[in-house]
């Protein structure tokens, strides 16, 4: 299982992400569509200003159980390890064994 310390990390950064993408996609916007190259500077310097944990890049998934955050599944949100155990034990619906 992840540290307690990982997951709470990744909430907070969930949270920041959240709080900052109206104004990071705002000040894209401007960066991008911009004739004024002075304008274009300050929404830079302003982008820049942003908290570097509020880029969405930043963020990584975690398995919703165990915290794990490589063998991710999306489709289900588990880890690959966590969607076996339970796939097996007839937890996740619509999802069997495969046998040929």
């Amino acid at each position: 299982m992840a540290k307690e310390s990982m997951k709470a990390r990744e909430v907070k950064r969930a949270k920041l992400v959240a709080r900052y993408a109206e104004k990071r996609t705002a000040l894209k916007k401007v960066i991008a569509t911009s004739n004024d190259p002075v304008e274009a500077y300050e929404a830079a310097r302003k982008l820049q200003s942003i908290p570097k944990n509020a880029n969405p890049i930043r963020l990584h998934n975690r398995c919703k159980i165990t915290g794990r955050p490589k063998g991710y599944i999306r489709q289900f949100g588990l880890s690959r390890i966590q969607f076996r155990e339970m796939a097996s034990a007839g937890l996740i619906p619509g999802v069997k064994k495969a046998s040929w």
